[in-house]
Parts: structure tokens; sequence; C-alpha cells
């Protein structure tokens, strides 16, 4: 079996440049496939190979103090659904292209939930305070055709950059709601989440882990039908099984 790890980490990288060719050095060497991207904010991690060499990567990259608290994601496949590796140096780790959208930036994450408290939420119908559940989806109109949250708000957007304007009709009446936002992993409605923060909308949390932190603690518990994943398995479902398993094409 293949394990597939999906990772991210907000921490101040000075060497960026170098640290990218050290990534690829030794993720060639453990065999392994995705994309890696390294950006002075932080990494971006998706990557498959065998478990002995996908650990002992994490494992090597953890050494480093400034990645200790690096959390990985896994899921399992029959093949490795990437073609090849990728190593890519970027500006930020999801583009947002917005001030007040980084922990580095604020000096500390936005409020979260973690899914146990999410899906009791959900199954209650409101929060713990007893105001009423808005799931705000922050990804793209493909990805949300692939499923979502059950009655979630999602929009009309094909990049994450467009995100600000297009909830902007919906905020109003937003306000009475507690709003958690989410994604697939946990970056786009972490930046999301601390930008509208920043621009008044205080009644905003963040899911952590993303949809597949919630599925690899509570399954699919109020979410309609599978995740959209960026490799050729296509999509998972809440038991994290790909709707595709073969090998990817270069």
């Amino acid at each position: 079996m293949i394990l597939n790890i999906a990772a991210y980490l907000f921490v101040a990288i000075d060497d960026a440049d170098a640290l990218a060719d050290r990534l690829r050095v030794r993720a060639e060497g453990d065999g392994l496939r995705g994309s890696m991207l390294v950006t002075p904010e932080g990494l971006n991690l998706f990557l498959a190979g065998t478990e002995a060499s996908l650990h002992g990567f994490l494992d090597w990259l953890r050494e480093d103090p400034r990645f200790a608290a690096l959390h990985a994601k896994e899921s399992w496949s029959e093949a490795i659904p990437f073609a090849k590796l990728k190593v890519k140096r970027k500006h930020e780790i999801i583009a947002f292209r917005r001030e007040h959208a980084s922990p580095l930036e604020a000096g500390q994450r936005a409020p979260a939930v973690d899914p146990p408290t999410l899906a009791r939420w959900i199954a209650q119908g409101h929060d713990d305070a007893g105001r009423r559940l808005v799931l705000l989806d922050t990804r793209n109109r493909e990805e949300v055709g692939f499923g979502t949250f059950q009655d979630a708000l999602t929009l009309p957007i094909d990049n994450f950059t467009e995100l600000p304007a297009a909830l902007a009709p919906h905020r109003d009446a937003l306000r009475d709601a507690t709003v958690v936002s989410f994604c697939t992993g946990g970056i786009r409605c972490e930046k999301a989440a601390l930008w509208l923060r920043h621009d008044g909308m205080d009644n905003l949390l963040q899911l952590e882990g993303g949809i597949l932190g919630y599925f690899e603690q509570v399954g699919g518990i109020g979410y309609d039908g599978r995740c959209f994943v960026f490799d050729a398995r296509v999509a998972l479902d809440p038991h994290l099984a790909p709707l595709a398993d073969g090998a990817a094409v270069a």
C-alpha cells in the first residue's frame, strides 16, 4: 500500500531557496512523489510513497526545530497518485494576495474548532452558546461539486483570491451566526478566517485540519459526497478511500 500525506505549517523560513533544494534531494532519495511548496511563510506538502520512506522523510524534516510541529494527515492508496516530484518556491503557501491573512503577520492563528466539536454542533444544530451554525466553504466550485457539508454556504468562485468579494453580499446575514470556515486541509480556511476577522467578521472560526482532518477524526457526520484532492485519486470519501486508484500518468 502507498501512504499519502497532506501537511502544511505556517512558519518563518528565511532560507527558502536553500531549503527547497535540500527537500528535493532528500525526497528524491526516498523515492517520494508529489508536490512541495516552500515559501517565506511556511510549507505545503502533498506527498506519496512507501510508509517507511515517507515517515522517514517526515522524521528527518521535523529534526529542524522550525518544523517540529508539522502534522500530516494520512490516507492510503494502491498506487502512487502523482506522476513525479515537484518542488516549487512560492511567495505564499496558497495564493490569497491580501495582508493580514498569515499567522506570522497576525502573531497568532485564527480561533479554531476541532472536528469532534463541530460534529456535535452539526448534530445539535447550533453551537454551545445556542447560536445558529453556518459552515462556509472556502474552496472553488469544481471542488464543491464533489461534495461539501450539508447546507454549507458555497461561493461561485474559481480561485481563492475571489473569496472576499464573493462573500461580501452574505456578510450581513451571517452576523447572528457562528460561522465555521473549512477547506480541504486547512490552509485556505485558516487564511480566510484571519483576513475576515481582521476585516470585522469576529464570529468566524476555522475548522482545524480541514475536511481531511474531519474525515480522519469523525468520518462523514454532516457531510455529503467526497472531498476533492489534487492528484490522480480525484476525491476521497469520508473513510478516506479514493474515487480512483490508478497510477498517475506523466
